[in-house]
């Protein structure tokens, strides 16, 4: 047995200026995801963001123990935001029982952050079979392959799985499996946090009420 004898770090002096922009009234749309895409356009045209579509998705299971994890993000419109995964996943079976869920953006070269709280709900076989044609076929083939979070026993079992579908599907067009699809994140509350100095950062709190968003400034 390897015993670890943890260091005593002090991170106290790990900091840095946010000084880059306001996030200020005037700034603001009626609706949250109209900042959204704006923000995320600017993300998207950052050449130093590798990923912007990159999000942190955090779930929780029936006893409420948390769960987080970076997925891609791969599209999104005026309902919320849209990713894909194995339904047998432990999301997947954390959302089938507790549909209710987080986002969080993080471009830290913009000093940006976005929170997002919402329900999921599965989309419809349609949808998530038109993403499925679009991804690379060795991307079709991995997610019939995955029996994602589940134990393996060696990565030799996964590869050997993975050639054993790629020959079955060999000049075929692959199927969408039963067990993966889409998901549609609904959000009812978006945060947008804009670092500035002093640590006196712009944090503006959108919440949806029937129909309408109502925002509100927040203490940083």
């Amino acid at each position: 047995m390897v015993n670890y004898d943890p260091m005593n770090r002090d991170l106290s002096d790990l900091r840095i200026n946010y000084d880059l922009e306001a996030l200020t009234e005037k700034d603001l749309p009626q609706h949250p995801m109209r900042l959204f895409e704006d923000w995320f356009i600017r993300a998207e045209n950052t050449k130093e963001i590798m990923e912007p579509n990159a999000m942190t998705l955090a779930t929780a299971d029936e006893n409420g123990y948390p769960s987080a994890r970076i997925v891609l993000l791969k599209a999104f419109r005026a309902e919320g935001f849209l990713f894909y995964t194995n339904y047998t996943s432990k999301k997947g079976l954390q959302l089938k029982r507790n549909n209710k869920a987080a986002l969080v953006f993080l471009w830290k070269v913009l000093h940006r952050q976005v929170r997002i709280e919402g329900e999921v709900f599965q989309l419809e076989k349609e949808e998530s079979e038109a993403y499925f044609k679009s991804r690379p076929r060795s991307s079709q083939i991995g997610a019939w392959v995955s029996n994602q979070s589940h134990a393996l026993n060696n990565r030799a079992v996964l590869e050997k799985a993975y050639d054993t579908f790629e020959k079955k599907f060999k000049g075929k067009e692959i199927p969408l499996p039963d067990f993966w699809g889409g998901y549609l994140l609904k959000p009812h509350l978006m945060e947008f946090w804009q670092g500035r100095e002093s640590r006196l950062h712009d944090r503006i709190e959108y919440k949806k009420e029937g129909d309408s968003w109502n925002w509100m400034r927040l203490y940083p």
